[in-house]
C-alpha cells in the first residue's frame, strides 16, 4: 500500500505540521487530519527511481545499449554472445538479436 504525505493547513496538532499515512491508490485524499481533524493537503513527495549504473547492469536487464562511433556505426556495449560488436547501417547481419532478448 502506497505511503503519502498531508500537511496541516493551521496548527498542526501531536503528529506535528507534516504526517504520512498508508492509503490504498483508490482511496480519495484526506481533507482532515485523522487526528485532529483539521484541514490538510497532499503533498507531493520524491520518488526513488533506480536506474541501471553500468553496461553490464543494462544488458542483464535485457536492454540493448548503441553508442554512436561514427556516420552509421554504432557499437554495441552490450553485446551478447555471438552478437556484433558493431552495427553498421544498411548491414542487418549486424543488427542485434532481439528475438534472444525479448521473451514473453
Amino acid at each position: 500500500m502506497p505511503i503519502y504525505e498531508y500537511c496541516h493547513i493551521n496548527t498542526p496538532c501531536s503528529i506535528g505540521k507534516e504526517f504520512e499515512i498508508k492509503q490504498s491508490i483508490t482511496d480519495s485524499a484526506l481533507n482532515h487530519c485523522p487526528i485532529c481533524g483539521g484541514e490538510v493537503r497532499k503533498l507531493i513527495s520524491y520518488t526513488y527511481i533506480n536506474t541501471p549504473k553500468s553496461n553490464t547492469d543494462i544488458r542483464n536487464l535485457g536492454f540493448t545499449k548503441l553508442v554512436k562511433r561514427d556516420d552509421g556505426v554504432y557499437e554495441n556495449v552490450t553485446a551478447r554472445g555471438n552478437e556484433s560488436r558493431y552495427m553498421i547501417r544498411d548491414k542487418p547481419e549486424t543488427m542485434p538479436h532481439l528475438n534472444k532478448i525479448i521473451t514473453d
